[in-house]
C-alpha cells in the first residue's frame, strides 16, 4: 500500500463523512484492485484533492456526495478555467480531469452516486508530441564511453542505462527489480502498468554490465534486495537515476533529450529502423494499444523527410547537368 497524501487531499476539513468514506474506498480500489503505479496514485489523489478544495470554496462550507452529484457542467468548466488561469498546461489540466473522472466513474459503477455532467466535459486539446529518441551514436556514447570513473555507483548507472536501452523498460520497471528477478534463460520478467507482467528478451551485455556492478557493490545480496541501490543500500529512486544521466550527458556533451525514458524511445525506434514490426515492438514495450506504438513510425517518417530534403538535389533548387 502507498502512503495516502495528507495534502492536498485533506479530508479533515469541511468534508462530510459519506464523502470521506467514499474517497477511502476509492483509494483502496486504486491500490489493490487496479494496482496503479505510485506515480498515478499520487497524481489522482492530488488532482481529486484540488477539485474538492475548489468545491469547498464554491459552496463555502462542508461538501459531501450530494454536492458532487449536483456539480454542473458550468462548475467543471470553471474549475478547469481556474487551472488554466493559474498557468497549468493543457496536459496537466487533462490529467487533473482524468483523476476526477476516475473517481466519479468509480462512484457511479459502485452505485454510490451519479453525476450526469462529467461525461459532457471535454478534455483539453493536447499538442501532438512525438517521442524524442537518441541517435544510435549518442546512445552508444552514453552507454559505453569511458568517463574515467569506475566506482560502483558509476558501474550501477551504466548497468541501469544499458538495461533500459537493451530491453526498452520504463525506469520504474527497472528500479522495481529485485535480485531474484534478474534475467533468466535470456528473459527478464517485469511488472508493467496496471500490474501486467511481461517477458522481455535480454542481451549478454545486460548481464555483463550488471555483473560488473554487483562485483563492486558494497551491500550484501539477498533475493529480495533491489538490484539497483543508492548510497545507503536502499532501492534507487527515479530522481537519483535522472540526476545520474544529467551528469553523464553533461560530461559527454549530449542533448537535454538524453533521459532515462529517451532510452526506451531509442530502443523502439532503433528496432523499427532495423526491421521489427509494430506488433513485436508493442509486445516488448508493454503497450496496451497499438496506436501508442505507432508514434514511432511518425518519428521514422520525420527523419526520412529530413534525409530526403538534405540529399535530393532539387530540394536545394539546384539543377545539375551531365556533360554531353
Amino acid at each position: 500500500m502507498y502512503p495516502v497524501m495528507a495534502s492536498p487531499l485533506d479530508l479533515t476539513i469541511d468534508t462530510a463523512p459519506d464523502l470521506c468514506d467514499a474517497v477511502g474506498k476509492w483509494q483502496t480500489w486504486l491500490q489493490v484492485e487496479k494496482n496503479v503505479s505510485p506515480h498515478t496514485f499520487r497524481a489522482y489523489t492530488g488532482d481529486l484533492g484540488q477539485f474538492l478544495n475548489f468545491l469547498r470554496n464554491h459552496y463555502d462550507g462542508e461538501i459531501g456526495l450530494n454536492n458532487l452529484s449536483a456539480t454542473s457542467l458550468t462548475d467543471f468548466r470553471s474549475w478547469l478555467s481556474r487551472k488554466s488561469m493559474d498557468g497549468l498546461a493543457a496536459s496537466s489540466r487533462a490529467r487533473s480531469l482524468s483523476g476526477v473522472k476516475n473517481f466519479l466513474g468509480w462512484l457511479d459503477k459502485q452505485g454510490i452516486m451519479h453525476n450526469a455532467a462529467i461525461k459532457l466535459v471535454r478534455t483539453p486539446k493536447l499538442p501532438h508530441k512525438l517521442p524524442r529518441p537518441l541517435e544510435k551514436t549518442q546512445t552508444f556514447r552514453l552507454l559505453f564511453d569511458d568517463v574515467g570513473n569506475q566506482d560502483w555507483i558509476a558501474l550501477r548507472d551504466r548497468a541501469l542505462f544499458t538495461l533500459l536501452y537493451a530491453c526498452g523498460l520504463r525506469i520504474n520497471e527497472a528500479l522495481g527489480l529485485n535480485l531474484s528477478g534478474l534475467p533468466r534463460d535470456g528473459f527478464v520478467r517485469v511488472m508493467g502498468k496496471g500490474g501486467k507482467e511481461r517477458q522481455v528478451p535480454t542481451l549478454p551485455i545486460v548481464m555483463e554490465t550488471i555483473a560488473a556492478y554487483r562485483a563492486k557493490c558494497p551491500f550484501a545480496e539477498t533475493p529480495d534486495r533491489p538490484v539497483f541501490v543508492g548510497e545507503r543500500g536502499k532501492r534507487l529512486n527515479q530522481g537519483m537515476a535522472q540526476k545520474a544521466i544529467r551528469d553523464l550527458r553533461s560530461l559527454l556533451h549530449l542533448p537535454d533529450t538524453a533521459t532515462p525514458h529517451a532510452l526506451r524511445h531509442s530502443f523502439a525506434t532503433h528496432l523499427l529502423e532495423n526491421g521489427a514490426n509494430l506488433r513485436e515492438i508493442q509486445e516488448l514495450l508493454g503497450h496496451a494499444s497499438l496506436s501508442t506504438t505507432q508514434r514511432y513510425t511518425e518519428v521514422n517518417a520525420e527523419e526520412l523527410i529530413k534525409i530526403y530534403k538534405s540529399a535530393h538535389p532539387k530540394s536545394q533548387n539546384v539543377v545539375q547537368y551531365e556533360d554531353e
